[in-house]
């Protein structure tokens, strides 16, 4: 089997403020547009997104991330969202998952966590994260103001 590419699919509450939070964070148009629906066919970072406006069920998902190759990668992505306008989160060399990382987040128009993110190393444990206990990893963030946490040592809290 040849994977293309990962692909998620997602109901939104409104497509239009969905379509325009996605064009601002991937920094790239829609690929196709129909009445409530998007989608996006993505070279960098590889991936098949697609969006229909639905009613919104409840948690459909914890989060979505997209792996990067390097600590530049994150601050790259965390300068161009917070070029876009959006509201963000940084953590670096945080225990997560077994692993230490960096990254940045964003959240959708419905509350859908992104994280891009680098992996460091291994961790021995799941997370150090007093806040979140040992769910990883998704943190609080606000629409009305940009975050920014630094060795916090902690997951995503």
């Amino acid at each position: 089997m040849n994977v293309l590419k990962p692909h998620v699919s997602l109901n939104v509450t409104n497509i239009d403020a969905s379509v325009a939070f996605y064009e601002a964070a991937f920094g790239v148009r829609a690929t196709k547009r129909r009445p409530g629906y998007a989608k996006f066919d993505l070279a960098e970072p590889s991936l098949n997104l697609t969006m229909q406006e639905a009613p919104r069920t409840g948690l459909n998902a914890a989060h979505f991330g997209i792996q990067v190759a390097s600590e530049v990668d994150v601050a790259e992505a965390h300068a161009r969202f917070e070029r876009a306008g959006l509201a963000t989160r940084t953590e670096e060399d945080v225990s997560c998952c077994y692993a230490v990382q960096d990254k940045v987040w964003v959240q959708d128009p419905d509350g859908n966590a992104w994280e891009v993110f680098f992996v460091k190393g291994e961790a021995e444990v799941m997370s150090t994260s007093t806040e979140t206990g040992d769910a990883c990893c998704v943190p609080p963030l606000t629409s009305a103001s940009s975050l920014t946490r630094k060795k916090s040592g902690g997951c995503c809290g």
